[in-house]
């Protein structure tokens, strides 16, 4: 969610306009003028959370930083409400002394009627189903042996305000940009429901020795001018270390890429691996000796 966004207002809004953009939008959508109408429930639900970050001066500053996903692994729904009374806002809009059913104050035990009773002024008894926890999204940065491998890690998540430990299983093959689905372990509900659930977004980082494309891994080889015109063999390492002997023909052009089978990351057809390819590079060198310049001028005499 965007916060300025959801209230209609710029980035560099001062804070009377979003204060007087939420008082517009709060009096529209409030559930007392709205019963029964879900979709302004939700809506003000959207606003008042809005309005709870950007009109607090540390929290926006850290929105304003982090962004929205950023700022969400530091706060708790919990954490953004905690202090926000509506009634006493709305109280200043309206100039009166009228209370509504529905308050975002918290001490500790939640975050007040509004969650617990669905946000509508229903009377005394009325009860709704609880509420599910808010899902939380993080970035995990994993290694190109982690794809390999498969691993676990252990993250250190902020929820209600303290860091919590997490362990996750990241599973062979993985992909860039997949999301890993923990269930329940989001935040909290304010009303006894579920707890959220938190969602991992992998972010590979980059390797010294090798690039990935798709299944396959790409690392690179010099050669002299020399062993690529009468050819060589060279050692290759594998991502797990194991050195290979590969034989370069003669003629082999710069660019070329010589393929070591079965030595890619997990993911191919019926779960084998990828493979790895090694991409050849001529080295050119940028200082002859009058030796070599001879022999050079020779070569091109024969037409080479």
């Amino acid at each position: 969610m965007d916060y300025y966004k959801t209230l209609g207002v710029e980035k560099n809004a001062t804070s009377s306009e979003i204060k007087k953009a939420y008082r517009k939008l709060a009096l529209q959508y409030h559930p007392d003028k709205n019963k029964g109408d879900k979709a302004a429930e939700a809506k003000f639900k959207e606003i008042s959370e809005a309005y709870a970050v950007l009109s607090d001066p540390e929290k926006k500053q850290q929105y304003d930083t982090y962004g929205s996903t950023g700022f969400h692994q530091r706060y708790s729904q919990e954490d953004i409400f905690r202090g926000f009374d509506i009634n006493d806002i709305l109280r200043q809009f309206t100039g009166s002394n009228a209370r509504t059913s529905t308050t975002f104050r918290t001490s500790g035990g939640g975050f007040g009627s509004f969650f617990s009773q669905g946000g509508g002024s229903c009377g005394g008894g009325c009860q709704s189903e609880p509420m599910k926890g808010q899902d939380m999204t993080y970035q995990i940065t994993i290694s190109l042996q982690d794809v390999l491998n498969g691993a676990e890690k252990t993250l250190s998540l902020r929820k209600n305000g303290s860091l919590h430990n997490v362990s996750v299983k990241i599973p062979k093959g993985i992909e860039e940009g997949k999301r890993l689905r923990l269930q329940g372990k989001g935040a909290p509900s304010a009303s006894g429901g579920p707890p959220g659930d938190l969602f991992l977004k992998v972010a590979i980082a980059a390797d010294d020795n090798f690039t990935r494309n798709g299944d396959d891994l790409i690392t690179r080889r010099l050669l002299s001018f020399s062993e690529a015109c009468l050819g060589t063999k060279v050692e290759v390492e594998t991502l797990e270390g194991k050195k290979i002997m590969v034989s370069v023909a003669p003629g082999t052009p710069h660019d070329a890429r010589l393929r070591i089978k079965g030595y890619g990351l997990p993911g191919g057809p019926v779960g084998g691996r990828g493979d790895l390819y090694v991409r050849i590079a001529v080295k050119i060198p940028q200082s002859l000796t009058d030796e070599q310049i001879q022999s050079i001028e020779a070569l091109r005499e024969l037409g080479l």
